[in-house]
C-alpha cells in the first residue's frame, strides 16, 4: 500500500510512526507523549546532550549508555526508553528531534487536533498557552496541540507554524521591517 504523506517518506517519519503503532497497541500513547516531551526538553536544554546525539564519531555503545544515564535521571523509561536504545544501536540518534516532533504530529492527526509550532522569546506560562489554544481553536476551528520552543534571539512576541501557515508577531521581525522601510525613505 503506498503512502503520499511525505512525513512518511523520511527516516524519522518511520520510525515515529512505528512508535506510534507501538504506542497505540500498548495503551501507552498518553505515557510515551510525556516522555517524548521531556526527552524534547532536554534536547533543547543541553547543548553537550544535543551534540552528543547528533555526533557521528561517537559510538552507538557510548550514545547508548549516555542517554540510559540521562533518561534514568529524568524518568524516561519503559517504552519510549527502548525506542530509544533501539535508535542509538541502529546509529539513527541524530534524526531524534525529528522523530519527536514527527511521533507529536501523529499524536495530535490520533486526537484530531492541528499540530502548531510556536516559538516565543521566553517561555510561556500556563495562562499564556491556554490563551494561545483558544485563539488558535477560534482560528482553525479545531482543537491545537502545541509544541513551544524558546527564541531568545525573537526579541518579544511569537512566531507560529500550523499547517501550511505561519504567523511571525515577533519584535524581531517587525523592528527589521521597520529598517527597511526606514533604507527606503532615505
Amino acid at each position: 500500500m503506498a503512502n503520499d504523506d511525505p512525513m512518511m517518506a523520511s527516516v524519522a517519519g518511520r520510525y515515529a510512526s512505528a512508535l506510534y503503532d507501538l504506542a497505540t497497541e500498548q495503551n501507552q500513547v498518553k505515557v510515551v507523549e510525556q516522555a517524548m516531551t521531556r526527552l524534547q526538553a532536554m534536547l533543547a536544554g543541553s547543548a553537550d546532550l544535543y551534540k552528543m546525539v547528533r555526533s557521528p564519531i561517537i559510538s552507538a555503545d557510548e550514545q547508548g549508555k549516555a542517554l540510559d544515564a540521562v533518561m534514568a535521571a529524568n524518568g524516561v523509561d519503559g517504552l519510549t526508553a527502548n525506542f530509544v536504545r533501539l535508535i542509538a544501536r541502529n546509529r539513527r540518534l541524530f534524526v531524534l528531534p525529528e522523530m519527536i516532533k514527527n511521533f507529536h504530529k501523529l499524536v495530535a492527526q490520533g486526537r484530531g487536533e492541528m499540530q502548531a509550532e510556536v516559538a516565543s522569546a521566553v517561555p510561556l506560562n500556563d495562562a499564556q498557552m491556554q490563551q494561545l489554544k483558544d485563539t488558535l481553536r477560534a482560528s482553525v476551528g479545531k482543537d491545537v496541540a502545541i509544541t513551544s520552543t524558546v527564541d531568545p534571539g525573537l526579541l518579544g512576541g511569537l512566531v507560529v507554524k500550523i499547517g501550511s501557515r505561519m504567523i511571525d508577531s515577533s519584535l524581531r521581525t517587525k523592528l527589521n521591517s521597520l529598517k527597511i522601510a526606514m533604507k527606503e525613505v532615505g
